[in-house]
């Protein structure tokens, strides 16, 4: 495919790193020269190649004298890997077009000053916007010290995730199931209840339209005080691609954890609060630990309650299916203690609609 916009292709790429970066950024790097591309990549997991580094890689010779677009200002200092910037004046790089300067204090402007020192023509700010929101996670990692927080939920059109019965299996359809999979791939982890793997036994994987897994497996996390998760369940009995950690307070009895721990699952152990796990202190220990920066909550109503309650989501993606389902019994999405008036209700902002089969997709941050 011929490419015109290649800091839009650059984009393209960096979409490819969601989700398999841990604590790096997501970046994408096109190398253009005489007008066409001689070099591409995106950020590696953590310690291999940053995205401009994969890009020289590929154009070899070809990158002297060339231009870079790259979503993300190059580094300049040592971390895992050399600076970046080294490596683009050794490789004869003439001009770079950076989307947005690296929040990071460890850059902050200083790529660009190397740059720009060396006689690299440099020219900040093309989709500048696009570029910080595919990195929403690691920039909410960076200034909060926790993973972005995404509430997701699929309820009918009168607000029900399931039937008084607890039958819930499907409120949405195929398209939109699929892009819940899409999701969850492009997420470091996926968090639900403890009363959830109980009722509906969930994989909590991400699967393609054929069922089969796909190539990333976002952490499964289960939310559990005391260790109850059944041990037969789909998401600790070892079975399933990807990982799972359960979430445990003080209380949980070692002997039960040693059982989970058997089948391949780790142990997080957080304090509780109120008599439950402290979902502050598991999201920072979830970041500073494991390298977790973005986190999809998909329930049950307690937890998804308990995090809004404590003003920790910041992403809601909600799926509405047209259908009704009426009972007074019949459960809800979010729970927890709610608001006490309509102008205390959480509203969010850049909210975006979309049609995915039959069912509508509603995106907003708080």
């Amino acid at each position: 495919m011929a490419y015109t916009d290649y800091m839009a292709r650059a984009l393209e790429l960096a979409a490819l790193a969601r989700g398999i970066t841990g604590n790096n950024p997501p970046v994408g790097a096109v190398i253009v020269r005489d007008g066409r591309i001689v070099g591409e990549g995106y950020t590696q997991p953590p310690g291999q190649a940053h995205a401009e580094i994969v890009a020289l890689q590929q154009a070899g010779e070809l990158a002297r004298s060339a231009t870079l677009y790259v979503t993300l200002e190059p580094c300049c200092h040592f971390g895992r890997t050399p600076p970046c910037t080294q490596a683009l004046l050794s490789a004869g790089i003439a001009e770079v077009h950076m989307a947005a300067i690296d929040p990071n204090p460890l850059v902050g402007g200083g790529g660009k000053a190397v740059l720009e020192a060396a006689g690299v023509v440099v020219t900040v700010g093309e989709r500048e916007a696009e570029a910080l929101r595919l990195m929403e996670a690691w920039l909410t990692y960076m200034r909060l010290g926790r993973p972005l927080v995404v509430a997701k939920y699929a309820m009918t059109l009168d607000g029900k995730i399931a039937t008084a019965t607890g039958e819930s299996k499907w409120i949405t359809g195929s398209h939109a199931r699929h892009r819940v999979h899409q999701l969850r791939s492009s997420m470091d982890a996926i968090m639900v209840g403890v009363t959830t793997v109980i009722a509906d036994d969930p994989q909590l994987t991400a699967r393609d339209e054929q069922g089969h897994p796909m190539g990333h497996q976002p952490l499964r996390l289960v939310v559990d005080s005391t260790g109850r998760v059944p041990l037969s369940s789909q998401v600790v009995n070892g079975r399933l691609p990807g990982a799972t950690a359960v979430i445990v307070g003080p209380r949980a009895d070692s002997r039960r954890l040693h059982e989970i721990e058997r089948r391949g699952n780790s142990i997080i152990t957080v304090p509780e609060r109120d008599s439950r796990v402290d979902l502050r202190a598991a999201l920072h220990g979830l970041a500073s630990d494991w390298n977790i920066t973005s986190v999809l909550v998909e329930g049950g109503g307690q937890l998804l309650g308990s995090l809004f309650d404590l003003g920790l989501v910041d992403k809601v993606v909600a799926f509405i299916a047209p259908k009704l389902v009426g009972g007074a019994e019949a459960p809800g999405p979010v729970a927890g203690r709610g608001v006490e008036s309509i102008s205390s209700a959480v509203t969010l902002r850049d909210s975006t609609w979309e049609q995915v089969g039959n069912d509508m997709m509603v995106v907003g941050y708080l």
